[in-house]
C-alpha cells in the first residue's frame, strides 16, 4: 500500500471513531480488533487487511465503499474510472475498486474486485453489518463463496445473493485471478 493511502486510512478511522465518541477500547470491543492494532493502523504503522478493515467499518456503521468515499468531495452522478478509489489488501493482494459515485444518496455501492489466484478473504460475522445484503457477480475466473450455511462455487456469469452480517469467505480456488462485482445494499441499516 502506498504511504499516502495508509496515512489516509489511519486518519479516516481515527476521525470516524472520534466523531462517534468511541475510545480505542470501545472500538476494539465493537469490532473484535485489538486496541493495539487499531492504534497502529490509526498511526499508519500497520496496513489493515481487508478482513480487519471490514470489521472496523462494520463497527463504525459503514460499508467499505462508504469508508473509502472522499469526504468533502463535490457530489457528481459520474465516477470516472481514473478517479475511483482503489485499495489493495497487503496480505492477500485482493484489489478493491469503489465504482459507485461517492457522496450520493444511494444505498447501493458497486465494487469491482480482483482476487489473486489461490487467495482467500474472510469477513467474519458481525452484528453491525446485519441488515446489509450483497450480490456477488462473477465476471472471470472461479470463486468459492462460503456463507453461514453453505459453500457456493461460482463460474463466470453466476450471481450469489447473501446477507453481509452473517460472515462469509471469498476464495479463489484457481490459478487465474477472479474478477467480480459486489453490489452492496445498505438499505436494511
Amino acid at each position: 500500500m502506498d504511504d499516502e493511502l495508509e496515512i489516509a486510512i489511519g486518519a479516516r478511522i481515527r476521525t470516524l471513531r472520534v466523531a462517534q465518541s468511541l475510545t480505542l477500547d470501545e472500538l476494539a470491543v465493537a469490532s473484535g480488533v485489538s486496541r493495539a492494532m487499531i492504534s497502529r493502523v490509526e498511526r499508519a504503522e500497520a496496513s489493515p487487511t481487508a478482513s480487519l478493515l471490514g470489521r472496523l467499518c462494520a463497527a463504525l456503521g459503514l460499508s467499505l465503499s462508504a469508508f473509502f468515499a472522499e469526504e468533502g468531495r463535490v457530489v457528481s452522478p459520474l465516477a470516472r474510472r481514473d478517479d475511483q478509489q482503489v485499495w489493495r489488501d497487503p496480505e492477500t493482494g485482493y484489489l478493491r475498486r469503489s465504482v459507485s459515485p461517492p457522496g450520493t444518496s444511494s444505498l447501493i455501492d458497486l465494487v469491482e474486485v480482483v482476487l489473486p489466484p489461490r487467495a482467500s478473504v474472510n469477513f467474519p460475522p458481525h452484528a453491525a453489518s446485519h441488515g446489509m445484503t450483497q450480490h456477488v457477480w462473477l465476471f472471470a475466473g472461479e470463486l468459492e463463496m462460503t456463507t453461514a450455511d453453505a459453500v457456493h462455487r461460482l463460474e463466470p456469469g453466476d450471481c450469489l445473493f447473501m446477507p453481509v452480517g452473517d460472515g462469509h469467505v471469498f476464495h479463489n480456488p484457481s490459478d487465474r485471478p477472479a474478477r467480480y462485482c459486489v453490489v452492496l445494499n445498505r438499505g436494511g441499516r
